[in-house]
């Protein structure tokens, strides 16, 4: 056969073949051709995550971590949104509002979600209701930490001798529901009295501290860790019944002399109520995966917080047992709720 011919032949046939395939694909169904993660895959657009802490906070510092993680897990930015104010508050009201929205997640501290029912008379939203639980994220303690250059004590026994002294000289700043809570719990087992200064969030109070307008803050240990490892702060004592692992030679209020004093606070995920179950369950599955990063882990430990995940279902739980603590706390503390 003529070279030429045979040639000719030959793409005439695989034409006539790449037309049938293409005929043939164009009578199956669309759905056969589409990728597994792509069928129905969700989150398809941006997640927006309410923090209601400053930027530069140790809350803040937490959320954008695991933020990083669950953009990379799910494939889609995460926009952090800081609505710092009323002790959470904000940010949560603005969760509630989103009913139904999957899309719009909140990290908080146990302030919205257990400790200021007791602390507000009346809250925006409600704690339980307006709220699908997700995922807890760790737990946090708080160091009393003071500058210095201008504290001449070093140790809470120390402290209570100079404030018993001297009442009605010192401060000390407050940021969170935390704060405010550990602030008064020490004045009233240690029998002492100090002018608390409330603060949007804890940044501008270490600021305050370290200009002199302060004599002392009880600090979430993100941000109190590196200032205390720099020198720049001393810290007199953790809050929790457990020494830091970032800070083992700072002694918790108990062994400094202040007996019954255990205070932690806890991070967690929430969606406004009314998303869909799968997607509830898609988001919890996202922030457990994200906690079992080593990465994740070792930088929340290297800020003071402990990774700890949890179902929906252990969350919710976590909300109700710990509402009935803070109450308990919030009460031995003697604050009014405003």
């Amino acid at each position: 056969m003529n070279p030429e011919l045979s040639m000719h032949l030959s793409n005439s046939t695989t034409i006539r073949r790449r037309h049938l395939l293409a005929l043939a694909a164009a009578a199956l169904p669309a759905a056969s051709f589409a990728q597994p993660s792509a069928a129905g895959a969700w989150p398809d657009k941006p997640l927006r995550m309410f923090v209601g802490y400053a930027a530069g906070s140790g809350i803040d510092t937490a959320a954008r971590q695991l933020a990083h993680r669950i953009e990379v897990l799910a494939g889609q930015p995460v926009v952090v949104d800081n609505r710092p104010g009323a002790l959470g508050n904000l940010a949560a009201q603005a969760v509630a509002a989103a009913r139904g929205d999957a899309n719009t997640i909140l990290f908080t501290p146990n302030s919205t979600h257990a400790a200021n029912i007791h602390l507000f008379k009346k809250l925006p939203f409600d704690p339980v209701k307006d709220f699908a639980p997700v995922s807890s994220v760790a737990t946090l303690g708080f160091v009393l930490v003071g500058d210095p250059k201008t504290v001449n004590v070093t140790s809470v026994k120390e402290l209570v001798t100079a404030l018993r002294r001297e009442p009605g000289r010192w401060a000390y700043g407050t940021g969170n529901a935390t704060g405010l809570v550990a602030g008064a719990m020490f004045k009233t087992l240690t029998g002492t009295d100090m002018l608390a200064v409330p603060y949007k969030s804890v940044p501008p109070a270490m600021t305050d501290l370290m200009g002199g307008r302060l004599q002392l803050v009880f600090a979430d240990a993100t941000l109190a860790i590196p200032l205390v490892r720099a020198g720049k702060l001393r810290a007199l004592a953790v809050s929790g019944s457990h020494r830091m692992a970032a800070l083992p030679q700072v002694p918790t209020m108990a062994e400094a002399g202040v007996p019954k004093y255990d205070l932690t606070a806890w991070f967690a995920v929430f969606q406004p109520a009314g998303v869909a179950p799968e997607h509830n369950a898609r988001m919890a599955s996202l922030v457990q995966r994200a906690l079992q990063d080593p990465q994740l882990a070792e930088s929340l430990r290297s800020i003071g917080a402990e990774p700890e995940s949890s179902t929906p279902a252990e969350l919710a739980q976590r909300v109700t047992t710990d509402t009935a603590r803070w109450g308990a706390l919030v009460k031995l503390a003697g604050i009014e709720a405003e």
